[in-house]
């Protein structure tokens, strides 16, 4: 896989609380950062870029110590604790008094600035308020926050000698936005610049819709930059050129494969094809999105795991669900422990309507009707549920759509090794639709219904003209059950977040330029292939049990 340059971190903390934890935790999901913690400053800080100070350091010989640490071109964070001790004079600055616990409104005095590339323009954190003084002229404030109509520093950077030292009066460690911004601080702080390349996308496979998307996509993130499509039919090349008039246009996968200036590829082509252009593309040297699912079994993604491994480029899958309302609603209210352990799920999609007449629908080219939706599904599964499955056992019926290959109706139910269940469901003959979420938890329950909803134009001459939102488009509505200390169970709406759009694209190019994690990493996309794989061949056989190995 693709290689960032390592960083060495240090630790130096008296207690580690549950937020300090998150943002270890966050640093410690990148290969290429190793953290060490410790509860005292070593003598030898030879080993390390950067040193993290989440506790006073008040020694004469400690403070010493890492001035010269930093003045030989090491970094130096200081997270500024609530104590009244002063910050060392290194930093230039003096933190005030300590204030009331709020939310605070925090922005980027820069607005401009490398660290603040595909970061939204403001962010929201708690915390007691908290900022500082400047004591010296040269001090750069990075983050200030809006206090009774001033700007108030609270995060800072100075350079001394060839080395710089930061700090912060923030404590949100656990706010994923301040993490990343965190973890910028910290490449810089390691001598790591800024500045960042472009990387060259290509498009392999023009369907109107997904293409459309992806070359959006890389035109407005920062970091891509659009410079080829691909496709075998003319009238979709042309449609592209049309899309996008700049860009390049190929009819061949070779062509593209050649195409110095692709840095990125893609491959948005049939189900039974990304094995094969993903390889290819490998091969050539550049980095690969695929279309979910990443392939058609296990067999096929291990040949593509060895080989991205092996040319040292980035494999993932086209995981955009991952930002969809109602899943980052359902994560947030499991990771916030509303429903206790999550330990049984069930999602549906599907309706009675006629498949569609395309390859999706058949399953040599598809791999079959769960194959589709699936992809997603499973993969919220996958993130929801972590853990070890122990086995699989699919069902499927084939009774109504005889004109295409696909069965109409398939079942996947999952266990995990510790005995928690979850349960994919995708038919094409469902009168009734099930809801498409339903999550048990020791402490509570979330069940999601999907809405229907319409939208009316005015016509003088017959009108009015109906547009049909699809379900599958349409947030469903969230409803939290929760069991009170007086054994009654209250019912309230979940809240989701504002959509956002083209964060897929935007969380690819913090991950290739930057090493910042993948929302959705290529062993979840390896996993969803395993039980699809699974799936397939327990159906075959009338719902046999499949044992998965490890």
């Amino acid at each position: 896989m693709i290689q960032h340059p390592p960083i060495a971190i240090l630790f130096v903390v008296n207690e580690i609380s549950p937020s300090l934890q998150s943002l270890i935790d966050y640093l410690q999901s990148m290969p290429h950062i190793r953290p060490d913690v410790a509860h005292h400053i070593p003598s030898d800080l030879k080993p390390y870029d950067v040193v993290l100070t989440a506790t006073t350091v008040s020694s004469r010989d400690e403070v010493d110590l890492l001035t010269r640490f930093v003045q030989a071109g090491g970094g130096w964070l200081a997270l500024v604790d609530l104590s009244d001790t002063p910050l060392p004079e290194i930093f230039g600055v003096h933190p005030t008094g300590i204030g009331p616990p709020v939310e605070l409104r925090v922005l980027f005095t820069q607005p401009a600035h490398p660290m603040a590339v595909r970061v939204a323009d403001s962010m929201y954190v708690n915390g007691y308020y908290r900022a500082f003084t400047l004591t010296a002229s040269d001090v750069e404030t990075m983050l200030y926050t809006d206090w009774r109509y001033q700007h108030q520093p609270v995060l800072t950077c100075r350079s001394v000698g060839a080395g710089q030292a930061a700090s912060t009066t923030l404590q949100a460690y656990d706010d994923p936005a301040f993490q990343r911004i965190l973890y910028r601080l910290v490449r810089q702080l390691a001598g790591l610049s800024h500045a960042e390349r472009t990387l060259g996308v290509g498009i392999l496979g023009y369907a109107p819709s997904v293409g459309q998307l992806h070359g959006i996509g890389a035109t407005t993130t920062p970091g891509l930059c659009l410079q080829a499509i691909c496709d075998m039919n003319p009238t979709r090349l042309e449609q592209a050129q049309k899309d996008f008039t700049e860009v390049k246009v190929y009819a061949s996968a070779d062509e593209l494969a050649g195409d110095p200036k692709v840095d990125l590829v893609i491959v948005a082509t049939a189900l039974n094809t990304h094995a094969r252009l993903c390889a290819q593309m490998m091969v050539a040297g550049k980095h690969v999105i695929s279309e979910k699912p990443l392939a058609l079994n296990r067999e096929e993604t291990d040949v593509l795991v060895e080989m991205a491994e092996t040319q040292k480029v980035h494999l993932s899958c086209h995981q955009n669900r991952r930002w969809d309302v109602d899943y980052l609603a359902i994560k947030h209210a499991v990771r916030e422990g509303l429903l206790g352990e999550l330990f049984y799920m069930e999602t549906f999609v599907g309706s009675f309507t006629h498949p569609c007449g395309y390859w999706h629908s058949h399953t040599e080219i598809s791999g079959g009707t769960a194959y589709d939706w699936g992809g997603h599904y499973l993969d919220w599964i996958v993130s929801l549920m972590p853990g070890r499955v122990a086995s699989v056992v699919a069902t499927r019926h084939k009774r109504v759509w005889h004109d295409i290959t696909n069965a109409d109706q398939e079942r996947i139910h999952i266990r995990f090794i510790d005995g928690r269940e979850a349960e994919f469901m995708h038919s094409d003959i469902a009168a009734i639709r099930k809801p498409k979420w339903y999550l048990l938890g020791t402490e509570g329950a979330i069940i999601g219904h999907w809405q229907d909803i319409a939208t009316y134009q005015i016509d003088p001459v017959v009108y009015f003209h109906r547009h049909d939102i699809p379900p599958t488009e349409m947030p469903p509505e969230l409803t939290l059950h929760r069991r009170n200390r007086y054994g009654r169970v209250d019912v309230q709406k979940l809240v989701m977040p504002r959509r956002q759009d083209y964060l897929f694209h935007r969380n690819l190019a913090d991950h290739l330029l930057t090493g910042e994690p993948i929302e959705a990493p290529l062993e979840h996309a390896v996993t969803v292939v395993t039980l699809l794989d699974a799936a397939a061949k327990s159906a075959a056989k009338g719902g046999t049990v499949e044992v998965l190995d490890g």
